[in-house]
């Protein structure tokens, strides 16, 4: 965001009046449930179709840029997806779910925990698709809103959009009170502190 005189301007800004133009999305554990459901992690993958739900008190990231993107299944459909994406970024208490339903035994869910102690979970190159994101704030520092989506740099490595389509980039975010709910995530680095997987019967997300 820039000034008359062209200078970028440095403060906070509300999640609440942002709306759904910034949808920074916040990061993570996805990266395990997607290895589960389909074998590997790799930026081309076919989206399974689960969605997956989380919740972390707190994001703090740099090298952040987001922009539209279209996903697709193994079957060949299409679908659009928001793109996030970042550098480097540390997430403290996060919860990931995944519900799956399975004949005769109904609903299971797989939940995960990490960042809850001294040390918060830590992701390199990380970028995900998701279809929902809301937090309590977002703040972000150095951001550019309507970039070309192509132009985006200084993020994850590819992180970057369609010539001609909407794009925005920030040097740093931060985001409280995160529930976020996405397709897939991918990283090139990705390490729980603390960390906990469960099995339940029943549908019992994260939030």
């Amino acid at each position: 965001m820039k000034d008359t005189s062209g200078a970028q301007v440095l403060g906070r800004t509300s999640w609440k009046r942002l709306g759904l133009v910034m949808v920074p999305t916040v990061i993570a554990a996805g990266a395990l449930s997607v290895m589960m459901a389909n074998g590997a992690i790799a930026a081309s993958f076919a989206v399974s179709g689960q969605q997956f739900k989380l919740t972390a008190s707190s994001l703090t990231g740099s090298g952040f840029v987001q922009y539209g993107t279209v996903d697709h299944h193994a079957d060949g459909s299409q679908f659009p997806a928001a793109v996030s994406a970042f550098a480097s970024a540390d997430i403290t208490n996060l919860c990931q779910s995944v519900v799956t339903s399975i004949p005769v035994i109904g609903d299971v869910t797989l939940t995960i925990k990490a960042g809850g102690g001294k040390t918060p979970v830590h992701a390199d190159n990380l970028t995900i698709d998701m279809s929902q994101l809301n937090a309590g704030e977002a703040d972000f520092t150095n951001i550019n809103i309507g970039q070309d989506a192509s132009t985006l740099s200084g993020s994850a490595t590819g992180a970057k959009g369609t010539p001609g389509l909407f794009g925005q980039q920030a040097e740093k975010a931060t985001l409280t009170g995160v529930q976020q709910v996405a397709y897939s995530t991918n990283a090139g680095s990705f390490q729980l502190h603390d960390m906990s997987l469960s099995m339940s019967m029943g549908n019992n997300p994260c939030f």
